[in-house]
């Protein structure tokens, strides 16, 4: 078997299961296809623009809609407007849209209904501070927390806390039509409230906890943000009550895209050990894998070769260099560098939205000769890894793996390949 072409090939597996065609058609199936009202399609995500294109070719009758999705993720559509925007970091394109999407629904009626399209990067996407807040400063503090190894869950507690849109707020302008909402997970634990910072999903959080994640983590933020801040602590419960008529349905999830490599591995004959969602610092959790692989490698344990361990979710990274990179490459960049060339032991890592972090790469690919290989070319892995360069690090050995965006996002797909059937235990 070739590792290279085996791991690039559950990775494509990975991502053909989130996009979602088969899922999305199947759940809107659900509802009518024509109502006495009109259809208002919304959506925000790296997979905004692709369920628009589904959606609008079910619905029947007044059919209208606007989604935002990033640069370069659009795709044809006869009925809804795409418009493209910032992703990591906000845009002035995402907050025009917003306001739109807010002018749109704030004369609906109760015979009218919201389909919402949400998808991973939806929080940067539709972004519309509250008026005390510039978007400038959104930004600021969005790169900040970008930066500081901030979990998902905690970027999008303070998101909410400073949006007229996130936190259930876009369903409340909605109000009286019902809101329907379909999503793709790209968060551990697929929480409604953490996809893209529920705009039409009960807010779990709470002003306290956006304070404190500011605060853990030292990010700079103006005394109007803080005043905002204090002041709503007396204001939270005005957000807390949503129609109980509007749904929420995952039609995509990371465990769905795992569980399609894990059958497609089985059919190769590799047995796979699903780890799961994983959170974490990206370099950390990379040693954790490699010492799966070691105890598989010297003891046959939890199984025997031929396998291959896969693992999602989504980790993070303390940005302290000057390097280029996502989250997949400091992965691997980390797995390279404590395997050592491990003998047997491959591995890929890569987003399956396409893009890992602000690059133009869905991440890379490490062989069992990786290692000496950047030891020929003079490139210190652990020189790389301190200044958070995993980009240039596999690039210099065209290990780098380019897809474009795929226009859907369960987040990372991680897998080690292990065939070697060294057994050293007395």
């Amino acid at each position: 078997m070739n590792p290279e072409i085996f791991l690039k090939e559950l990775f494509n597996v990975a991502v053909k299961k989130a996009h979602p065609n088969d899922g999305l058609i199947s759940a809107l199936s659900t509802l009518p296809k024509c109502i006495n009202g009109k259809t208002v399609i919304l959506g925000a995500g790296k997979g905004a623009a692709a369920m628009a294109s589904i959606a609008e070719g079910y619905f029947e009758g007044d059919v209208s809609g606007i989604v935002v999705t990033p640069y370069n993720h659009g795709c044809d559509t006869s009925i809804v407007e795409v418009v493209e925007a910032a992703h990591p970091v906000p845009d002035g394109a995402g907050q025009v849209v917003a306001k739109k999407m807010l002018s749109i629904v704030e004369d609906l009626s109760a015979n009218d209904r919201v389909i919402f399209l949400v998808s991973g990067g939806g929080s940067s996407l539709l972004v519309l501070p509250v008026e005390s807040i510039e978007l400038s400063e959104k930004q600021s503090i969005n790169k900040q927390l970008l930066r500081s190894g901030a979990s998902i869950d905690e970027i999008n507690c303070v998101r909410k806390k400073l949006s007229q849109i996130k936190g259930g707020r876009l369903a409340l302008h909605c109000m009286p039509a019902e809101v329907h909402t379909f999503a793709i997970s790209d968060v551990p634990g697929d929480s409604p409230s953490v996809i893209a910072s529920g705009p039409t999903v009960q807010d779990d959080t709470t002003v306290e906890e956006a304070i404190e994640v500011l605060s853990r983590y030292n990010i700079q933020v103006s005394h109007s943000v803080l005043s905002y801040l204090e002041e709503q602590k007396n204001h939270q419960s005005e957000w807390n009550v949503l129609p109980e008529k509007n749904t929420f349905t995952i039609v995509s999830t990371p465990q769905m895209s795992l569980d399609a490599a894990a059958k497609y591995a089985l059919s190769q004959g590799i047995t796979p050990i699903i780890l799961g969602d994983l959170e974490g610092e990206s370099r950390e959790v990379a040693k954790v894998h490699a010492g799966i692989a070691r105890q598989i490698v010297n003891y046959n344990q939890p199984c025997t070769a031929p396998c291959v361990v896969i693992s999602g979710g989504e980790t993070t990274v303390t940005v302290k260099g000057k390097g280029r990179g996502g989250r997949n490459v400091e992965f691997l960049l980390s797995l390279t560098l404590d395997l050592k060339g491990e003998k047997g032991v491959s591995a890929i890592a890569c987003d399956t939205d396409g893009i890992d972090g602000t690059e133009d790469n869905a991440g890379a690919i490490m062989l069992e000769g990786t290692y000496d290989s950047a030891l020929k070319k003079q490139l210190n892995p652990r020189d790389y890894l301190e200044n958070n360069d995993g980009y240039n690090f596999f690039e210099a050995l065209d290990l780098l793996i380019f897809t474009s965006p795929t226009r859907t996002n369960v987040n990372d797909f991680r897998a080690i390949l292990i065939q070697s059937e060294g057994f050293t235990a007395s």
